[in-house]
């Protein structure tokens, strides 16, 4: 008999052991579906959130031509409903943000012989919302200022053309 019962308690333990892992097995499931839960709560409440956006530079005056080398990324901080936040995020790396150099306030730097100019990005808040459609709010803008210069294009004469 004790054999017998010294198979019991090991089939027992064996038992157990199944048990607790079913238990935690449960136990994470639920917590992973209460995260799920949270989370989509937390999506319709008004958030905050950094989006990097890469930027594009068209409509530079003519005979002229950028040749410092300016900020290619431009980080938005947005403030909106966060299925909106979301959505930019995943969308945001794909998209491209146009900066149209005719209609922006661009402004000599003081005191500088070049032809070095500024941007204040707190001027281009309201057509980058546009450019970005959704129910967010830019904050701001992170680099503050863009800088850049704009030379003349020099037509390269000594080319000659083919016969």
């Amino acid at each position: 008999m004790k054999g017998e019962n010294g198979k019991r308690t090991e089939n027992l333990k064996k038992k157990g052991v199944k048990v607790i892992n079913r238990d935690i097995a449960v136990f994470a499931f639920f917590l992973f579906l209460s995260f799920i839960f949270w989370y989509l709560n937390s999506l319709g409440k008004e958030n905050e959130a950094g989006i990097k956006y890469q930027v594009k530079y068209i409509n530079i005056p003519k005979e002229r031509i950028i040749t410092s080398e300016q900020p290619t990324d431009l980080n938005l901080f947005l403030k909106g409903p966060g299925y909106s936040l979301l959505k930019l995020k995943i969308s945001g790396k794909k998209a491209l943000l146009i900066i149209d150099i005719s209609k922006v306030n661009y402004r000599r730097a003081p005191g500088d012989k070049a032809l070095n100019y500024y941007i204040v990005t707190s001027g281009l808040t309201k057509s980058l919302n546009v450019q970005i459609r959704s129910g967010c709010e830019i904050t701001s803008i992170k680099p503050d200022t863009l800088f850049f210069t704009l030379d003349k294009v020099v037509a390269n004469s000594s080319v000659m053309p083919d016969n």
